[in-house]
């Protein structure tokens, strides 16, 4: 069995693989100061909820953006797990991706992962977006190159900003709104965020698009991932599809190549 871990900003993401399928999936809130062995306890108990034991675990793969939690990780699964993880972006790892960037070394892991995750599912060229702690909108070139993108501050991010900076303004979740205009408070603050991030969305595609179609004639398809993708799901044309294992399948892909 594989384990398939990534460490995002906000969250790191469990998942546990036998061949393609999925057998677990589990996420806990990422905290630089977390240890392996408190990684350890809250992970083995969950596996054993599933009939599953560490000796199962035959191999591990970590894309990580935090590098205090990647030391812990690649000791919880050297120490608890008994394997060595392939970590993404390290020299030995073979993507199986080029990255047309000047500083190649410079773009997340999960960026990548994304970009090969991606174009399993769908034929390039894509835009893949991924709301996370930041919303970022990749490019997937017409030969399933990674050739750059957007990073925007992520939604949840907005919001914390914007209730931590005005004194009056409360806390508020985003959700889908219809009536742009809100009668209050709170209705006018969801109705900013929810449709500010569609204007984000459309406009931000749009000049993707329309600067990309000059060295393709090929249409552009959008995804959308990460946790958040779902409140935009069918909310704008923008987004062609919502793909919510986007990450975990990359990664699944990326160890495979490697192993063989």
């Amino acid at each position: 069995m594989l384990l398939a871990i990534d460490a995002g900003n906000t969250n790191v993401v469990f998942a546990v693989y036998d061949g393609s399928r999925q057998l677990g999936l589990w996420r806990i809130s990422t905290l630089e100061n977390r240890t392996s062995d408190e990684y350890a306890v809250w992970l083995t108990h969950l596996l054993k909820l599933r009939s599953i034991r560490p000796l199962d675990i035959a191999g591990a793969i970590i894309a990580s953006v935090v590098p205090t939690a990647t030391w812990q990780l690649r000791r919880l699964c050297r120490e608890h797990f008994n394997c060595d993880p392939l970590v993404v972006g390290a020299p030995n790892v073979d993507l199986g991706i080029e990255v047309k960037l000047d500083q190649p070394n410079e773009v997340g892991a999960d960026r990548i992962v994304n970009a090969v995750g991606a174009q399993l599912r769908f034929p390039p060229p894509l835009i893949v977006i991924d709301f996370g702690t930041a919303t970022t909108f990749d490019v997937v070139d017409d030969d399933g190159a990674y050739a750059g993108g957007v990073i925007a501050p992520g939604i949840n991010l907005s919001l914390d900003a914007l209730f931590m900076a005005a004194a009056k303004l409360p806390k508020v979740e985003i959700e889908p709104v219809q009536q742009i205009i809100g009668t209050g408070t709170v209705s006018a603050m969801k109705s900013g965020i929810f449709w500010g991030y569609i204007g984000l969305i459309e406009g931000l595609v749009a000049r993707i698009k329309a600067e990309y179609g000059e060295r393709s004639r090929k249409p552009m398809t959008v995804v959308g991932t990460g946790g958040l993708s779902k409140i935009f799901h069918r909310q704008t044309a923008a987004i062609d599809h919502t793909d919510g294992d986007t990450t975990l399948r990359g990664l699944v892909t990326i160890y495979e190549r490697n192993k063989r």
